[in-house]
């Protein structure tokens, strides 16, 4: 399997063998470079033993970006408010990512001490990912991003009890935060349960965030013994 993963940033926060693991899918243009920094700051408890993956996503042509090559989990063919992009391209985004999921459960991770985040392009990715998995994730984090597979995921019945936090800023010029919301009613459809927090930044990632996302990473990765 190994020949075939995404290539990926790798920290460890912790025990050297952590027995916990957050994959993290970057946006569109970017690299898994850009949120390693962020894991410091997170400041999450000694006794949390996470490693943190951060893939990189393949160079491709991008439409919207007059078919400029950069690091894209597909490709967007419109910036209007329903968002058309490859949904062949996010599928096969999906099912890599899924292979990295695999690929830490045969490191010695349990599924649900796996937790999938994903900003922007790696949010929408992340949702049709976690949604889909055949056993039971940790937890879902999404981030300034879109369920842009609303009306075609096909759940699978270990996941339906996911806890997924949408986390999204009101003034966002990239992704609105309309996007964000909607997102919330369409996976309440669904059946799921989600959590959804709003906050004072556009298309970013703010102090009052990070706190979030490390309290969500703490509640869903506690030890219970």
């Amino acid at each position: 399997m190994s020949d075939n993963l995404l290539p990926s940033l790798e920290v460890n926060r912790g025990a050297e063998d952590p027995d916990a693991s957050v994959i993290w899918l970057h946006g569109l243009g970017a690299s898994g470079h850009d949120f390693e920094p962020l894991v410091p700051i997170l400041d999450l408890p000694a006794e949390l033993s996470i490693r943190f993956i951060f893939p990189h996503a393949p160079p491709i042509p991008v439409t919207v970006n007059g078919g400029y090559v950069m690091p894209a989990w597909y490709d967007i063919l419109s910036m209007d408010i329903d968002r058309k992009l490859d949904h062949h391209q996010l599928s096969a985004s999906a099912a890599l990512v899924a292979a990295l999921i695999r690929r830490e459960i045969e490191r010695g991770i349990d599924s649900q001490r796996i937790v999938l985040a994903g900003f922007s392009q790696g949010g929408a990715v992340a949702y049709e990912t976690a949604l889909t998995f055949p056993l039971p994730l940790a937890g879902l984090l999404a981030m300034s991003t879109y369920f842009a597979t609303a009306d075609t995921v096909q759940p699978h019945p270990a996941n339906v009890a996911l806890p997924i936090h949408i986390m999204h800023g009101v003034s966002d010029p990239v992704v609105p935060e309309t996007l964000g919301r909607r997102a919330v009613d369409q996976l309440r459809a669904l059946g799921h349960s989600v959590e959804y927090s709003s906050y004072a930044m556009e298309h970013e990632v703010c102090v009052e965030q990070l706190k979030d996302i490390a309290a969500a990473l703490k509640l869903w990765l506690k030890r219970g013994d």
